[in-house]
């Protein structure tokens, strides 16, 4: 088990509050990916308050950032996030909908939460370091835009995690466990543009070429082929532009976003491509013509049997966040708000039978989770080029669902303040298992090489793709 556990949790426990208030403070200021410049600037200032030497502008990202300190031995990097979403702005500690900003945004899925418990762990990690003189480095990666917006990949080509060992992150939840691999899913984010030739929908219809037509064609024929690709692929589609409210214009631009998905990289290229066919069929059609611009990517997570077993031992021994019966009251409004499937299918997600608790304070069995729930994460891509665990730890009702007002009104209660905490002690402790075990780094080194030597690794973003900074301004 865990050499000097109670130093390195007692480290999270006596920096606590500080880093509770950043998650809180951050939580008040949400902001859309590409544009966390609060959120950058406040977690990089207290960091290097705690003594970590701060580069900015990460992978010339300017809302990214890292933060490292140690000396010598491995590098242990801790993932953390702190994008919102839009339309979710909410009210704090309350169980109905009641936005603080009409259209506003909010974090619907918990990543004040998730860079602050990350920062919180690197502190500790870094305190112990000091404490017990080993040679090693920790690392806090702040990492932009994992909505949509693949910031960890876009990192990984700028090869900012090729000299790390070791990477740690987590995700607020309702159950606490370490995250499987089949919950995710690879995924690009593809732009397509459509050009025709305007004409006057009346007068003189046959000399236009409708871009919003094409578009409509694409969309049926992506419809058709749902039926002939894998049952754990998606493809969803949002119309970005559909050339303008007039009806009576032949629409001579329209653009579409696809979102591709599937369960490994090589079917997720083959979906692509036949995308791409599709759009070409739709444009020939038409008479349109049409190019395409990738937006975002992720590949799907690559698993580490040693890693994941040492934080599920951390989990364990550390037990559930322990929440109160305030924290289940304000839960339990929660859930009135929610349906009898929304919580059954919490349960289901993880392999556990149904409760009645508000708040879990169970581990759900490693490997626990159904991959029929499995949406897409950036931190994928970074498992492809370093050994990568992450987990779960509960801060919310069971049967929230993710991007809801629900999961912001849950931001700043005290059960997530436990639920961070929580997680910051799991990541730290795992932390300090490879630091301090070289047996356990070598393990989680060997199984990532044998998996790579058999499956060659393509970063879903493109060389020549850029990170769409002002993405958010289109949502």
């Amino acid at each position: 088990m865990l050499r000097n556990e109670k130093s390195v949790w007692e480290h999270v426990e006596s920096h606590k509050s500080k880093f509770i208030e950043l998650s809180d403070r951050i939580w008040e200021n949400p902001e859309l990916n590409y544009q966390e410049f609060f959120a950058a600037a406040e977690q990089a200032r207290a960091l290097a308050a705690e003594g970590f030497t701060v580069t900015e502008a990460l992978g010339n990202i300017p809302t990214a950032f890292m933060a490292e300190a140690g000396a010598g031995g491995p590098v242990i990097a801790i993932l953390g996030e702190y994008d919102a979403l839009p339309t979710l702005s909410q009210e704090a500690g309350l169980a109905e909908e009641r936005p603080l900003l009409d259209g506003g945004v909010g974090h619907g899925c918990g990543h004040n939460m998730l860079g602050s418990a990350s920062a919180l762990a690197a502190v500790a990690v870094k305190n112990w370091l000091s404490e017990v003189g080993f040679q090693g480095r920790v690392r806090y990666y702040g990492c932009p835009a994992e909505e949509a917006g693949s910031g960890k990949s876009f990192l990984v080509s700028a090869g900012v995690f090729d000299d790390v060992d070791v990477a740690v992150s987590w995700h607020p939840d309702a159950f606490t466990g370490v995250i499987p691999t089949a919950s995710s899913l690879a995924c690009v984010e593809l732009e397509f543009t459509f050009i025709g030739r305007a004409a006057h929908a009346a007068v003189n219809p046959h000399q236009g070429r409708s871009a919003l037509d094409a578009v409509e064609l694409m969309s049926v024929g992506v419809n058709y082929m749902r039926e002939h690709m894998p049952s754990s692929a998606r493809v969803h589609y949002a119309l970005v532009d559909g050339g303008g409210a007039a009806p009576n214009v032949v629409q001579p631009r329209a653009v579409v976003r696809h979102l591709i998905r599937a369960l490994k990289l090589d079917e997720m290229w083959a979906l692509v491509e036949r995308v791409k066919k599709i759009a070409d069929g739709a444009s020939l059609m038409t008479e349109t013509t049409v190019s395409v611009k990738q937006l975002s990517g992720e590949a799907n997570l690559v698993g580490n049997a040693p890693l994941e077993q040492a934080l599920q031992a951390n989990l364990e021994h550390l037990g559930g966040p322990r929440f109160d019966r305030i924290d289940n009251e304000f839960a339990a409004k929660i859930q009135e708000t929610l349906t009898a499937d929304d919580i059954r299918l919490s349960y289901c997600t993880y392999g556990l039978p149904t409760g009645a608790e508000p708040l879990s304070d169970q581990i759900y069995a490693l490997d626990g989770a159904c991959a029929d729930s499995a949406g897409s994460t950036d931190v994928g891509t970074v498992s492809w080029v370093v050994p990568t665990v992450q987990c779960n730890v509960a801060c919310f009702a069971v049967g929230t669902p993710f991007h809801s007002w629900q999961l912001v009104a849950q931001g700043k209660s005290p059960a997530a303040h436990k639920g961070l905490t929580h997680a910051a002690k799991a990541m730290a402790g795992v932390a300090v298992d490879v630091l301090s075990n070289p047996v356990l780094l070598s393990a989680a080194k060997e199984e990532f090489k044998r998996f790579r030597d058999e499956n060659p690794f393509t970063n879903p973003i493109g060389p020549d793709a850029k990170p769409p900074l002002n993405m958010a301004t289109k949502q």
